[in-house]
């Protein structure tokens, strides 16, 4: 049965009440409604509450702001799931400083605590695209749920890649429900709310102030079982995401990355430091889930993406065509490592290109477009 959301609201919204002590008062007293029925003395007996903040509980008249909360959401396509209620995600319900209250739109389902975060930088390498998707969809394809922030970079490939593999995902937003952010993102959310959720903390009309952000973390990390960082920078949020991890007690893995690359500084730092360095999704599953199919048997999907096209090339185009990587080669690197004379390795590129087994970077490097 779904828990009414609307005391929750109440008291989440009372002013002075944080997270940590919202976790102690419905600890102390059971429940929203008995907080708001307590007394004054029995408030201030909660550790933590300051005699001002008991004074606006026990003085709380905004229950019609409650309401047009609620009414707000309803209209968006929202729903607001309390602490209290079966939906809300297991997981996330144990960490020390859950959300009172989720603005979800999709659905959140049991299975969804077998779930692995994936998160990374905004500016990825064409090989972090590439090797978030491969493991996001062998993932999916398993029956995980993968939890990242609906950014732009890693994060949008992480959802891409479960819902190529018809695959559950959950994008944790860092404003309200109502509002698209980034905005070329909105198409990937209506996919992501008919086939997962999408899930914040924050009130209805919350813009994604960049202090949104950090806390927005440690809901992506808390609903996991385990945290992936594909790439990201010595300062990335990736590595705030991967500390509440930690914290939360769940496993953090690193795809490791070129030492010449920034975006890799932070990923190879997290393995000096103790992370699990993976290769792909069968590390993950291997560690975090080593009896899958007691777990996940009937949820394991089929591969349902078709196989690849083989690759329409002629002799002198494969040749050149085992010499480009996921990592951007000038052209220079290229012509001295097949041999080739630059005027041709040149005409051949151009026809892969248009073939669309190579993709043209800046500053005359080439990269595999598949």
């Amino acid at each position: 049965m779904m828990t009414d959301p609307r005391p929750w609201m109440a008291l989440n919204s009372v002013s002075g009440v944080g997270r940590v002590l919202f976790k102690r008062l419905i600890a102390r007293f059971g429940g929203p409604e008995a907080a708001f029925g307590a007394s004054v003395s029995d408030l201030n007996s909660v550790e933590g509450l300051r005699p001002a903040v008991a004074e606006a509980i026990k003085s709380f008249d905004g229950w019609e702001k409650v309401d047009i909360e609620l009414d707000k959401a309803a209209k968006s396509g929202a729903r607001v799931v309390a602490l209290a209620d079966p939906e809300y995600p297991a997981l996330l319900r144990e960490i020390h400083d859950p959300p009172p209250c989720l603005y979800v739109k999709g659905a959140l389902i049991s299975y969804d605590k077998f779930a692995v975060a994936v998160v990374g930088t905004r500016i990825p390498t064409p090989y972090g695209r590439h090797i978030t998707r491969k493991i996001t969809k062998d993932l999916a394809m398993k029956g995980l749920t993968i939890v990242s922030g609906g950014a732009r970079g890693i994060d949008t490939e992480a959802h891409r890649g479960a819902l190529s593999a018809r695959g559950r995902t959950v994008a944790v937003l860092g404003c309200g429900i109502d509002v698209v952010y980034p905005p070329e993102n909105k198409e990937l959310f209506g996919l992501i709310a008919e086939g997962g959720a999408l899930v914040t903390e924050y009130p209805m009309g919350v813009k994604p102030d960049p202090t949104n952000f950090p806390p927005r973390n440690r809901i992506i990390s808390g609903m996991s079982m385990g945290v992936v960082v594909v790439e990201a920078a010595g300062d990335s949020g990736s590595l705030i995401t991967a500390t509440y991890g930690l914290e939360q007690g769940r496993e953090i893995f690193a795809v490791p990355g070129s030492v010449t690359s920034d975006v890799s500084r932070g990923t190879n730092s997290l393995i000096k430091k103790g992370a699990r360095l993976i290769e792909g999704a069968g590390d993950i599953i291997a560690d975090l889930f080593p009896n899958l199919k007691g777990y996940l048997g009937e949820f394991e999907k089929e591969a349902q993406a078709p196989e690849p096209p083989a690759l329409d090339l002629g002799p002198d185009e494969k040749t050149l065509f085992e010499h480009i990587s996921l990592e951007p080669a000038h052209i220079d690197t290229l012509v001295t490592s097949s041999g080739m004379a630059a005027s041709k390795a040149l005409s051949l590129l151009l026809g892969m290109e248009i073939k669309g087994v190579v993709k043209q970077m800046s500053g005359m490097r080439f990269v595999r477009g598949i």
